[in-house]
């Protein structure tokens, strides 16, 4: 069973960047469509964004496509999300996920880590 623990969020001021990482181990990522979430308090979850097993399929969610970059490194069985142009509406607890299928609900999460944009 895949066990995934991410890393990286503090605190930014707007218009920076932080990158988060999503470590996984138990099992391969290669096996696996990662996929980073987020939630703010009061907020319904949101898909940030996803990659498939290749790396070749990936999806942004509309609020960060452009200043938002998902990408994998399955031989360090991490996940990282690149985050630039931070703005005060990114603030959330950021989530690591993965499913062992391309499609449909994800399956593993791991405990989140805290993004807040702040002046």
């Amino acid at each position: 069973q895949v066990q995934l623990v991410e890393s990286g969020g503090g605190l930014v001021q707007p218009g920076g960047s932080l990158r988060l990482s999503c470590a996984a181990s138990g099992a391969s990522i290669s096996s696996y469509t990662m996929g980073w979430f987020r939630q703010a308090p009061g907020k319904e979850r949101f898909a940030v964004a996803s990659i498939s097993r290749n790396g070749i399929r990936i999806y942004y969610g509309d609020s960060v496509k452009g200043r938002f970059s998902i990408n994998r490194d399955n031989a360090k069985n991490t996940v990282y999300l690149q985050m630039n142009s931070l703005k005060p509406e990114d603030t959330a607890v950021y989530y690591c996920a993965a499913r062992d299928k391309d499609y449909g609900s994800y399956d593993l999460w791991g405990r989140g880590t805290q993004v807040t944009v702040s002046s």
